[in-house]
């Protein structure tokens, strides 16, 4: 049996070697700003030279390192099941991290989230079958600023057993966070043998790795968490215009990245990913749903599958301020892109309005443009010789083919069934006359009365009592 996967491709070895190269030499010879001191100070024991904070990375030290980097990471659930596997061309998604607003399921209104609004959140994401991982996807208000990442976190676990994506906003952070995963594994030997999240780290462009993101790198590649670099070039205003350029630079930062990771540990776990954009001339903006943002992220994977690692990068997310048809052409091209590709880790759904606003409803719907992108990619299957000659031979008039061995056998596999929760469904396949008797609800409306359901259920997996016990004393203790 053999698979016909669709594929798409932008820059060809030639010009991915040339982008490498470049990306090199910058780094050396121009240098990157590195802010923290721990950091430094393991360049300097190899050798690095440096100007104050600047610090010149020779390519030999970047080839030595790379082959130190795993190729591929698997993560594991809270129930310590095996969930997602980054590698190859496996896809998953993720509703990505941090809006700071959040799309109210009734007034429909923008406004600052609520810790309620993430625990709804979180609900509904443990229920979607097409998003295999959550994510601390919404700052809320309603705690003290200086526990805004890690109890995130904590009601992460709290409320959804899938893999989190997340990240620290303070230095002092990172070791609360650490030992919220490590008490849900039981110890932090086992957390490092069955990573439950991964970290994101986003360096300043151009060329600037800031105090609070390296200290995470390095703390993660101490622990055996996955960091995920998430470069964030802007083409026109802190990158270069054009979109190669802005490819080469998100490649420079990222080797960086690379570097202080592997220096901090040997053989710690990374993830290529990023969040690029171009610099909207004619309003001042950073639209995450233009094509050729789609383009840079795409050429940015290719890298990372050039260097032969797992990688990630947000394109199902819409610049739309509500999930309209814009909302779903710009979600919908950016995750059929990203499946092409074969990114990895696609963070996004749910995202509006240049990724500071989660929708409950374009989550709902996203979770179903994340179906048929994964069927998509499934490509065509060669199941035997011959393809349709020996099916047919067995149709006349009185026999339909619905009933035939074969169809009962491989509808399954062959057809995409949208995801249902009580009998309906989001995308509309019934006949008008049902539909109209049904309400003649719109997808949107379809999708909230979805989220509404969902986010009443109980969990697909109880929280253990001594572990919720665990969780909430760590944070008791860190509230004060």
């Amino acid at each position: 049996m053999t698979t016909l996967r669709p594929r798409i491709e932008l820059l060809t070895d030639g010009y991915k070697q040339k982008i490498l190269q470049e990306a090199k030499d910058i780094i050396h010879t121009q240098g990157v700003m590195i802010e923290n001191l721990e950091a430094q100070r393991l360049l300097q024991e190899e050798g690095v030279n440096h100007d104050d904070f600047k610090y010149f990375i020779p390519g030999d030290l970047v080839e030595k390192l790379l082959a130190h980097v795993p190729s591929e990471i698997t993560l594991f659930d809270r129930e310590e099941e095996e969930t997602i596997h980054l590698s190859a061309d496996n896809i998953c998604f993720d509703p990505g991290s941090a809006a700071i607003f959040i799309q109210d399921l009734e007034s429909g209104d923008i406004r600052e989230a609520l810790s309620t609004d993430f625990i709804k959140f979180s609900k509904i994401v443990d229920h979607l079958p097409n998003i295999e991982a959550q994510s601390t996807a919404i700052v809320y208000s309603d705690i003290p600023k200086d526990a805004q990442d890690w109890h995130r976190l904590y009601l992460a676990l709290l409320n959804c057993s899938k893999p989190i994506v997340t990240g620290t906003f303070r230095v002092e952070s990172f070791s609360i966070m650490k030992d919220l995963l490590a008490v849900t594994r039981t110890s932090e030997k086992k957390l490092a043998e069955k990573p439950l999240a991964i970290f994101d780290a986003c360096p300043s462009p151009p060329l600037l790795w800031s105090n609070l993101t390296t200290q995470s790198v390095i703390d993660a590649a101490k622990c055996g968490i996955p960091s995920e670099f998430v470069s964030m070039p802007l083409a026109g205003s802190t990158a270069p215009i054009t979109l190669i350029g802005c490819v080469t630079q998100h490649t420079a930062e990222s080797l960086a990245g690379l570097v202080i990771a592997q220096l901090a540990k040997r053989n710690a776990p990374i993830i290529w990913g990023g969040s690029p954009a171009i610099f909207d001339m004619q309003n001042g903006t950073t639209p995450m749903g233009a094509i050729e943002t789609m383009m840079i992220n795409i050429a940015d994977a290719q890298m990372g599958k050039f260097l032969n690692l797992p990688t990630h990068a947000y394109m199902s997310l819409s610049d739309s301020k509500v999930p309209d048809a814009q909302a779903g052409f710009e979600g919908g091209m950016g995750a059929v892109l990203a499946g092409l590709v074969g990114i990895n880790m696609i963070s996004g759904p749910g995202m509006l309005d240049f990724e500071s606003t989660q929708s409950f409803e374009k989550l709902i719907i996203d979770n179903e443009i994340a179906g048929m992108v994964k069927r998509f990619v499934k490509g065509i299957t060669n199941y035997g010789e011959p393809f349709a000659k020996d099916i047919l031979k067995d149709y006349d008039a009185n026999i339909s083919l619905l009933s035939h061995p074969t169809t009962l056998k491989l509808f399954r596999k062959e057809l995409y069934l949208p995801f249902s929760v009580d009998r309906r469904q989001i995308i509309n396949r019934q006949t008008r006359e049902f539909w109209k008797s049904e309400g003649e609800t719109s997808a949107r409306q379809r999708a909230r009365e979805m989220a509404r359901v969902l986010s009443n259920r109980p969990p697909r997996r109880s929280l253990d009592e001594s572990l919720r016990k665990e969780l909430d004393r760590i944070v008791n203790d860190h509230l004060g």
